[in-house]
């Protein structure tokens, strides 16, 4: 063959090289297998879009939970009567046995949040610093009050969790 054939050849099968593998990626385990166990589904009685009230009835606001990542985790995205928007990521951690949540809204707040579910109840804490500096514990706690029914109750300490007082008390109606 001739240099200026093997030069040709050469010029058509560099392209090949860069083309992906059928063979990359086959011992790549399937996604989600690793979220099948009964502790990443502890939280999927709080899955769906509910419209949220406040205790006397008034309109609190919209929230879809839905399940992301293969089952991996939730997303939550609320959007407040008052205009408020806020989305969190909520996912099991196995490795440490914790329920970890993160949310974030359109006011520039953020929170972060860790625990887990016993006695039908989910509930979960984390400390936030308040205007003056101060640390306020945050703890809110979701349950399912009958078919379609969840209620969450958020509440602040600033003595370290001696009080409480409510933030939020949302009853959601499955739509």
């Amino acid at each position: 063959m001739s240099s200026r054939h093997t030069s040709s050849a050469f010029a058509l099968l560099l392209p090949l090289a860069f083309l992906p593998s059928p063979l990359v990626g086959q011992n790549t385990p399937p996604p989600g297998r690793s979220c099948a166990a009964a502790e990443y589904h502890q939280f999927d009685f709080w899955i769906g879009r509910w419209d949220v009230t406040l205790p006397n009835d008034k309109r609190a606001g919209f929230n879809r939970i839905e399940p992301i990542l293969g089952g991996c985790a939730l997303r939550e995205t609320w959007s407040g009567a008052g205009g408020s928007d806020g989305t969190s990521y909520n996912a099991y951690d196995a490795s440490r046995r914790r329920w970890h949540q993160t949310w974030v809204d359109n006011q520039g707040n953020l929170l972060l949040l860790e625990g887990g579910f016993a006695n039908g109840r989910m509930t979960l804490e984390g400390e936030t610093l308040d205007s003056t500096g101060q640390a306020r514990r945050q703890r809110i706690v979701w349950q399912q009050t009958s078919p379609g029914h969840v209620r969450q109750l958020w509440e602040t300490s600033g003595d370290g969790g001696a009080t409480w007082t409510t933030a939020f008390d949302g009853r959601y109606v499955k739509r």
